[in-house]
Parts: structure tokens; C-alpha cells; sequence
């Protein structure tokens, strides 16, 4: 069974930086869009950033936009956190996309559209 888990969590400061990491175990999941989703407390899960399969075309939310970035290498997905926040506190999820080598038009922001997902890893920024 595959089972994607994340790292690189911590505590930063305002104005900081993380880098957190997704590996997934049992198979690579490969031709599948990758994302990452987070959950602050008392939040429901909102979308941060994906890339797709195919082209490496990136999306995110505009929350984010200008400080984070979405990469993958080898297998592994990345997502660079610069000039965090306070409100980027959260629980941060990385997940895969449900169909593989999907080529339609589809809406990859939205949960629905993964079926795999990590555990989860802390991310807290103090003001």
C-alpha cells in the first residue's frame, strides 16, 4: 500500500524560512499531479500549491503566492516556505492526484482530486 509521508516541520520566526519535504513509500505515484494542502486549527483544509504531472506547470493559492514554491525531483516533492507568517501556522499535508496520466481539464486545487495523502507535518510561525 503507499503511504506519502511529509517532513521538515518546525517552529520559525516571522519572516523565516522552511523547506518541507513528501516521499512516498511502496511506489512513486508517478504521473500524478502532487500537492500540498494544510489545516490550521479550527480550519477546514485549504489548498497551498500543486504541480502536475506533465510540464511541471505550478498552481497556488494566493495566500502564498511570491513566497512559496512547489518542486519535485526525482520523486520527491518540495515545497519552499519563504517570508512566513503567522497565519501559515498549520498543519501541512502533501498529497497525490487520484487518476494517472489524467489529461483532461480538471481543477487540481480541490481536495477531491487526491487520493493519497500524508500524515502531516507542524508548521508554527511566531509573530
Amino acid at each position: 500500500q503507499v503511504q506519502l509521508v511529509e517532513s521538515g516541520g518546525g517552529l520559525a520566526q516571522t519572516g523565516g524560512s522552511l523547506r518541507l519535504s513528501c516521499a512516498a513509500s511502496g511506489r512513486t505515484l508517478s504521473g500524478r499531479a502532487k500537492g500540498w494542502f494544510r489545516q490550521a486549527p479550527g480550519k477546514e483544509r485549504e489548498f497551498v500549491a500543486v504541480i502536475v504531472w506533465s510540464g511541471g506547470h505550478t498552481y497556488y493559492a494566493d495566500s502564498v503566492k511570491g513566497r512559496f514554491t512547489i518542486s519535485r525531483d526525482n520523486g520527491l516533492v518540495y515545497l519552499q516556505m519563504n517570508s512566513l507568517k503567522p497565519e501559515d501556522t498549520a498543519v501541512y499535508y502533501c498529497a497525490a492526484g487520484r487518476l494517472q496520466y489524467y489529461t483532461a481539464p480538471y481543477d487540481p486545487t480541490q481536495g477531491d482530486e487526491y487520493s493519497y495523502w500524508g500524515q502531516g507535518t507542524q508548521v508554527t510561525v511566531s509573530s
